[in-house]
Order: structure tokens, then sequence, then C-alpha cells
């Protein structure tokens, strides 16, 4: 329903419930309080900020900004946070007074307009849900947090109390001059206040990603749980894998698997009570070179009710989904429920395998290796991958870069403090960890291929299903990883990645490099890593 006069009404049934915004200091705005999926859809599409797609889904373009912007990203310098964020060029510190008067500019902004509030939460597991408020300038900002957390019943909000609130202006722009910013956008954690606050990028993914971050200070510091950049699905018995990487590794792909139940595609929590959960409630994809014969889980779910990002549309609604001239960064977000075979509800048991992913652009690493515990945790300090084009400002294509824990950017705290939580979690349910390159084969990037999703499916399945269970392995000269002489329905000649190169001598040389950049990163990781992590690295 839709109100005035600083007031949300909402109607259930034969009750009304009473929700004021002067506490947020927003004044004399139209308000649009928890609208249906449909509405925002239709609304979008009214106010001339989307088109409809041939699929049924909107259509929307994010503006200057089609991913996120690190260097743009800050957390509030107080007595919370003071000693024990992880201060750096990841986390940057913001100060506490300049965030009051930003704040102050960017709610006198939305005052007087046209605003959609949500009320929704985080964490799917009852002990550690986090209530938020979502406050969005534009429609379509308000569906896409309608898609990615999780939905209450009506009962739910009855009585509904937001812990944390998100503020989304992509209209505001910042003064750096005088507001402390580095650029006119920005996205900050204030965590005495409980607010994000988001103004001059459009990106949605910095709404989900400010929860994200939020919470991976949380659950440590207040829960003793771990918080993990990973998805997540369960088997017919039970069985829990979780998929670690960062974008464009393959975790939302790869998690879409019709022979297991997907608990989620990005964000976890594992608890000392030996669960599971999934932050969200629904999916954020890449779709760049997406088709229905490859992917057809995230194909079937792109209809009404998902939301697609800066992609191409012809005359008649289709999407050229390999069409990259706005961004490589194409994106749709869509409720959980879009998928068939979910877990209901999203929480699974302990995990049997954990898969570390990479999209290695060097072609060096093996598509599928086992490792051992030291290995596990050398590669998870590490989160060596490849920043694909377009995921974040300024990237314009592929470039290696190791990201603590598969997701340095939205971590607070210092990576060893997730790592040294994922080493005793691991060992308690006495995984199997393996490393698996999406990434480049027979070359680099620009000279070999991207490795097939159909290989790809087909090792984690054998690692899942004890197919790897009796096959020999082989150590990699290099980086001393134990890799499979043969994997069911994978040709047998891109286990070994230096057979695929033309040039033995070039790939060697490849390695060595890559090895020495391994070595080089975790220099500054070494005064905390016991012997076992330090013999993990590359022989050489």
């Amino acid at each position: 329903m839709q109100h005035n006069n600083n007031t949300i009404i909402m109607a259930d049934n034969d009750t009304k419930k009473m929700i004021t915004l002067e506490q947020y200091g927003i004044k004399n705005a139209t308000v649009n309080y928890n609208l249906s999926s449909d509405e925002l859809h239709d609304l979008t599409i009214a106010k001339g900020q989307g088109v409809e797609a041939a699929s049924g889904a909107l259509a929307i373009n994010t503006g200057e900004f089609t991913g996120r912007s690190p260097m743009d990203r800050f957390i509030v310098k107080d007595a919370i946070t003071e000693d024990k964020v992880w201060w750096g060029n990841i986390n940057l510190a913001f100060d506490s007074d300049k965030f009051q008067k930003l704040y102050d500019k960017v709610v006198t902004y939305l005052s007087e307009k046209e605003i959609f509030v949500r009320d929704c939460y985080a964490c799917a597991d009852e002990d550690y849900k986090l209530n938020i408020r979502v406050i969005n300038e534009r429609p379509w900002s308000n569906m896409f947090a309608y898609n990615m957390f999780l939905r209450p019943t009506e009962s739910e909000l009855e009585n509904f109390s937001p812990e944390w609130t998100v503020i989304n202006a992509p209209g505001f722009m910042a003064d750096p001059a005088v507001d402390g910013t580095r650029q006119h956008n920005f996205a900050i954690l204030d965590f005495t206040r409980k607010i994000a606050l988001i103004g001059g990028t459009g990106y949605t993914g910095e709404i989900k990603k400010g929860i994200f971050s939020a919470l991976n200070f949380i659950l440590p510091v207040d829960k003793n749980t771990l918080p993990m950049h990973c998805s997540a699905n369960v088997g017919e018995d039970g069985d829990t894998a979780i998929f670690f990487g960062l974008s464009g590794t393959g975790k939302t792909t790869l998690s879409c698997d019709p022979a297991r139940k997907l608990i989620g595609d990005d964000e976890h929590g594992w608890t000392n009570e030996n669960t599971v959960f999934n932050f969200e409630g629904g999916c954020y994809a890449k779709v760049i070179d997406l088709s229905a014969e490859k992917e057809p889980e995230i194909y079937k779910a792109i209809r009404r009710g998902a939301i697609l990002e800066n992609v191409i549309l012809d005359d008649k609604g289709a999407v050229d989904y390999e069409d990259t001239s706005i961004t490589q960064n194409t994106r749709v977000s869509y409720p959980i429920y879009h998928i068939d075979n979910i877990q209901k509800p999203s929480i699974g048991k302990n995990p049997k395998n954990i898969f570390f992913l990479t999209a290695d652009a060097f072609g060096v690493l093996p598509p599928i290796s086992k490792l051992t515990p030291g290995q596990a945790a050398y590669h998870f300090i590490s989160g060596y991958t490849a920043k694909v084009a377009g995921t974040e400002a300024g990237i314009n294509e592929p470039v290696p870069s190791f990201s603590a824990c598969f997701g340095a950017p939205f971590m607070p705290l210092h990576p060893t403090k997730y790592a040294e939580m994922l080493s005793v979690k691991m060992q308690e349910a006495d995984v199997n960890v393996w490393l698996i390159n999406t990434g480049w084969t027979g070359g680099g990037y620009g000279v070999g291929n991207r490795m097939k999703l159909s290989s790809t499916r087909a090792m984690i399945t054998a690692a899942l299903n004890g197919g790897l269970k009796d096959v020999e392995f082989v150590q990699h000269p290099i980086f001393g990883l134990d890799m499979p002489t043969t994997c069911p329905n994978v040709p047998t000649e891109v286990l070994n990645p230096r057979g695929t190169w033309s040039d033995a001598t070039a790939y060697d040389a490849k390695a060595n490099e890559l090895a020495a950049s391994f070595k080089k990163n975790f220099e500054k990781f070494e005064d905390y890593a016991n012997e076992e992590i330090m013999k993990g690295g590359p022989i050489v």
C-alpha cells in the first residue's frame, strides 16, 4: 500500500500496521511498503526504468556502474570496529562524524520523493536471523531486495522490528571534497548505527554485499559462526557440498545440480551445531554466454520475477547473452523458488566435500586436484582466481588476483580469523577438499580455451559420489597438488594441464611464474601460518 506524510500503511486483511519513517530523517516522502514483485515489475516499466524481456523477466540498466567499486567501500571506524577490523586497502576507514553528515544529506535527498521500503531478513537459520529494512530510491532496486533477501510471512511482518537498515540512493552524488568519499559513489557500513549507506551507484550487488560484509563481522565476533563466500547443495542422502569462489568462478552454476537440492548460491554460515545455512532468499548469477543447454536451471529461472541487468535485447525482447557491449558482468537475480530442486528450509548438515573454485587465467592449475589439510589452508588463505572483466569497476579483462578466503572484499576481519575457523571445522567434519580450475586449459587467457562446463560437472560428480576414491593420483611437480590420472566421463588428456599446452617448456615457465606469485602473496601471512600450512604451497 502507498501513503505519504512520512507514514507507511500495510493492510493485512482486516488489520493495519503503521510504520513511521521519522526516525530516519526522511520527510514527506511517498512511500511504497513491501510491494509485491509483480507490482514493482510493472512500476519499473511504467516509470520508463526498465522493459520486459520476451521471457517475462524485467530488464534494467544499472547505469554508470555495472559492478562493485571496492575502492569506494568504507567501514566507520569507531569503538566497535577500531580494534577488530583488518584496516587497509580492503577495509577503508570512514570517520563517524563525516558519516552522520553524509547520512543527513542522503535522507534529505530522499525526502519528498517516492521511495520503496521492504522489511526482510537474512540467515535461514532462526537462531541467526537478522531483520533488515531496505529503503530504495528506485522500484527495481526494491525488487532486487525482494529477490535476494529472505521474505517474512504476513504474520512475521506484524511484529517486525528491523535490526539493520540499508539506505540505497543511486541518484545521490557525494562531494568528495566535503563528504570524505573518494568519488561521488560510496557504500559505507556503520556497525554502531547498524546502517549500510549506498549512494551514487545503481549496481544492485552493493545492496546484498553490504549485508554480507556486516554478517562477516557479526557472526564470528558475536556468534562464533563461520561466514563463507560459497554456494551449497545437498544430495539425496543428506551429504552437503560447499563451493568457495569469487564472482565468475562458477559458484551459482555448479551448485545448481538437478541431482542435488540447492541450499544457496553465494553466502552461507557454518555453525557450531554442525549445520550450514543460507544467508539469502535468492540467486544472483552471471549470464554471460548463458544457454539453455549449458545451464538449464538458471536459464529456466529467468522469467517474470527475475531481473536481468545490463543485457542487450532485440526488438522482440530476446536476450543476446553473448553481447557484452555494456559489460561482461551481465547478471540476473531471481528468488530461490525459481529453481525447482531446492532445500527447504535452506539449511544442510556438515559438509562432506568442499570445493575451492578458481578461474586460472594462466591455464596452469589442474582442472581437479585433491588437497591435503595443509594445502587446503594455504589455498583458502591465498584465494587465487582471476577477476572477471566487468565484475569490478576498472577491470576490463581477466587479471590474476589473490583474494583471501575467496572473499577478501567482503571480509572485515583479518583473513586468518576465517581460515582458523574453517580449518577447525574441516578437521572436525573430516571433509574432502578439492581445488577446481574452471578457468583456462591449453594456454592462458587469449591462447587456451575455457574448461568445458560438462567436464567440470563430471569431475565434481565423481568427487561427490566416490568415483575418484580408487583412481591413481600423480603429484604436480611445481604446486604439489594430487591430480587424478583418470576421471569418469572426462577426457584423460585434460587432467594434467602440462599435457594440454603445445609447448611444455612454456607451460613450465608460466607455472613457475605463477608459483612465485603465490609465494610472494603469502609472505604477509607467513607469521600466522604453521609448518603444515607453509608446506601446502608450491614446491618450487
